[in-house]
């Protein structure tokens, strides 16, 4: 079975660093990290623009299913032993809701967010787990 693809902007530093975390908690290789830019974009979510990809994580179920933004934590989160605790929360009527706002008001400012956290630096610091190179699509360096 393929994996899900979480489709991320590789330009903030904020949500690299969150893919990060992400490849260190997907202890089963349940998701393929992909950048927006990257080409495999088109034929995995093709009725995406490139500003929906650049307002929001989406992630792609291997059956062709498209969560986004905080929809797409919980989608994720489930699927994760450390976060399902998440998960569950964000299944209790109505926060999924208030979840999405607060979603896209970090997304609105996820570059101060960046800089206020140091981020870019934070980024650099926190090595990129075995493997990521192939969980990404990247060649490893």
């Amino acid at each position: 079975m393929n994996p899900n693809t979480v489709l991320y902007d590789n330009e903030c530093s904020f949500c690299t660093f969150q893919m990060k975390l992400l490849s260190w908690l997907d202890w089963g290789n349940r998701f393929a990290l992909v950048p927006a830019a990257d080409a495999r974009v088109g034929v995995l979510a093709p009725d995406l623009t490139a500003e929906q990809l650049n307002e929001a994580i989406h992630c792609v179920t291997s059956d062709g299913r498209i969560h986004r933004g905080a929809r797409a934590i919980r989608f994720i989160s489930l699927r994760l032993p450390l976060l399902v605790p998440l998960a569950l929360f964000l299944w209790l009527p109505g926060v999924i809701l208030v979840a999405e706002r607060v979603y896209a008001l970090i997304s609105r400012n996820r570059q101060l967010i960046s800089g206020l956290f140091g981020c870019k630096g934070a980024c650099a610091l926190m090595p990129d787990r075995a493997g990521i190179g192939a969980k990404s699509g990247k060649a490893k360096p």
